[in-house]
């Protein structure tokens, strides 16, 4: 059997190749075995999104758990990551595992782990469950009967959606949006947030919220490319669809919409979250960054008094100063932000709302709002290719930044290099790119930020013509 090992959020791999059975029951074992060690009397909270056979999976994990004599809590049909977050920290679970692949093609299914805080497994904690998978399965799965484990009390089925649909009528004011003169839509991608979603706004513009486990051949991930026929939708609404909302396949990113169909990218998303939670909500806390977040974040702190905290990049590394700082808001470039009130967890319903709360509270428009940003921090575009190349040219092009090579890219002079996570170049006029290698994939990433998304693009242009020299 291959070695299974967790990436930046969770073990990933192909459904029916690697992500099969035998292999979720490899680690669902080593699960166990770390539950058995670390707490007396170990408790987990289970849940699958709407991937291929994610109740089979997750019944497999459940079986394997509850036969070593763990207890195990699963919900019925999808819910999102952040339900099994909140999940564990309202059952006092010991640990909360999401049968998904959150944002990845189709043919992926993954295994997330959950601590009890409500929040990602911490990084030293995930390599520990790691390095306790042991080489092949030795659980009969067979003989293994899931109803029985059910009368027996050893599983016992737990509502997560009532359970987060409470949580949210308890911490927003969904009769002043559900009321408001604004119109919403939502596109679900054929995820795990459109259940819920349909609760809490039943009479708002709805787009593939329907079950699909191929996501019609694309992979759930809420960037533009892939939003195409929702930002068309907002577009021909002319004005009418005030702002929409999309979430990855298990709910914990987002991504967002003017009424003019523009895609707004996470840097402005959490500009906008810190002004409202500061200026309006008279909240306080430091703010912890991922390392490829816009300049204008820390700007923007500053002119508030709020400290912030520049981590690597992945939820993970943000999670833990949510659990043990004052923390206001964490947030990443990819979508992925979490804010004091709720879980230490990624939610894209959680910031769609919040939003949409601002608007409604302060009747402007989600363009008069960005507006008032620039105006404290300056207007900006932010742009990001990842380049699929040979692993020997993603090597020499790191090894290029590690060495010191890039003093210019074209017409662009280095001013600064930042190194927490890849290389962070600034150039004059506030404009940067950044470079950095994909853990997963064989990809090089690269991210700019300008004035303009023409400026951007130009940035990015000159950096990737730099890479063949």
């Amino acid at each position: 059997m291959s070695k299974i090992k967790f990436g930046t959020d969770g073990w990933r791999a192909i459904i029916a190749k690697d992500y099969t059975v035998d292999n979720v029951a490899r680690v669902s074992s080593g699960t166990a075995i770390w539950l058995k060690a670390n707490f007396e009397n170990p408790s987990v909270v289970i849940g699958h999104d709407c991937r291929f056979a994610g109740e089979l999976f997750a019944e497999t994990a459940a079986k394997v758990l509850a036969d070593s004599g763990v207890k195990v809590f699963i919900a019925k049909g999808p819910v999102s990551t952040p339900m099994v977050s909140l999940g564990a920290l309202r059952q006092k679970a010991s640990l909360g595992v999401v049968i998904t692949a959150s944002h990845n093609p189709p043919s992926y299914n993954g295994f997330k782990l959950k601590g009890h805080f409500g929040g990602p497994l911490l990084p030293q904690e995930v390599q520990e469950v790691e390095d306790l998978i042991p080489d092949e399965n030795t659980f009969d799965l067979e003989t293994i009967n899931f109803e029985e484990l059910v009368s027996k009390g050893k599983v016992e089925y737990v509502d997560l959606e009532t359970m987060y649909f409470d949580h949210v009528e308890a911490n927003f004011d969904m009769e002043a949006i559900r009321n408001s003169k604004m119109n919403f839509a939502f596109d679900a991608m054929y995820g795990a947030g459109q259940d819920v979603m349909r609760r809490l706004m039943p009479d708002i513009a709805f787009m593939h919220a329907e079950h699909n486990p191929g996501f019609d051949g694309q992979a759930p991930e809420p960037i533009h490319r892939n939003l195409m026929e929702f930002s068309e939708m907002i577009q021909l609404s002319n004005g009418e669809i005030n702002c929409g909302l999309a979430v990855d396949g298990d709910a914990d990113r987002i991504g967002l919409y003017n009424s003019k169909g523009e895609f707004i990218d996470s840097h402005h998303i959490i500009l906008l979250l810190i002004k409202y939670l500061v200026e309006e909500k008279k909240m306080t806390g430091k703010v912890v960054a991922a390392f490829s977040v816009s300049p204008k974040i820390k700007k923007l702190c500053d002119i508030l008094g709020l400290d912030i905290k520049t981590v690597q990049i992945g939820f993970k590394h943000i999670a833990g100063y949510m659990v043990n700082e004052d923390v206001l808001l964490g947030g990443e470039e990819s979508g992925g932000i979490a804010i004091k009130g709720h879980i230490p967890e990624r939610d894209g319903i959680w910031m769609g709302l919040t939003i949409w709360e601002y608007m409604v509270k302060s009747g402007k428009s989600l363009e008069d709002l960005i507006d008032e940003v620039y105006k404290m921090v300056g207007s900006f575009k932010f742009e990001r290719i990842d380049l699929h190349l040979k692993e020997v040219d993603k090597l020499r092009i790191m090894q290029n930044c590690a060495d010191g090579k890039y003093t210019s890219f074209g017409s662009y002079k280095v001013q600064k290099v930042e190194t927490i996570d890849g290389y962070k170049y600034y150039f004059d006029n506030e404009e940067w790119v950044m470079i950095r290698p994909s853990g997963t994939e064989p990809v090089l990433r690269t991210y700019a930020e300008s004035a303009t998304t023409a400026g951007a693009f130009k940035i990015l242009k000159e950096v990737h013509e730099a890479f063949q020299n």
